[in-house]
């Protein structure tokens, strides 16, 4: 919501503009755009997309995290391709502590 003054209203009052933005704010994301399949991810079409790939596998938390991180590497930003791939890793290194008892 927008920091605009406001006018002075009572708790049954409704400020439109209000109810305007709120509207904005909840309709649902629209194909393609950077929440709902994201092309860096595979996009809606792709059989493959990580999402799909992670339900469909059944990974969970960290294994779904590492694949998310290998398969947007170098595509959602490419200056960001070695930091995706530390991620994926830790996701990784996070999952073996687990399964050896460290965690």
């Amino acid at each position: 919501m927008s920091l605009r003054p406001r006018r002075q209203t009572t708790k049954r009052e409704i400020d439109l503009e209000d109810i305007k933005e709120l509207e904005e704010m909840l309709e649902e994301p629209r194909e393609g755009s950077p929440v709902d399949h994201p092309a860096h991810y595979g996009g809606a079409d792709n059989p493959y997309e990580a999402i799909k790939v992670i339900e469909a596998w059944d990974l969970g938390f960290c294994l779904g995290n590492a694949v998310k991180y290998i398969s947007r590497a170098g595509l959602k930003d490419p200056e960001k391709t070695i930091e995706d791939l530390e991620k994926a890793r830790w996701y990784l290194d996070r999952y073996i502590k687990r399964l050896r008892g460290a965690l």
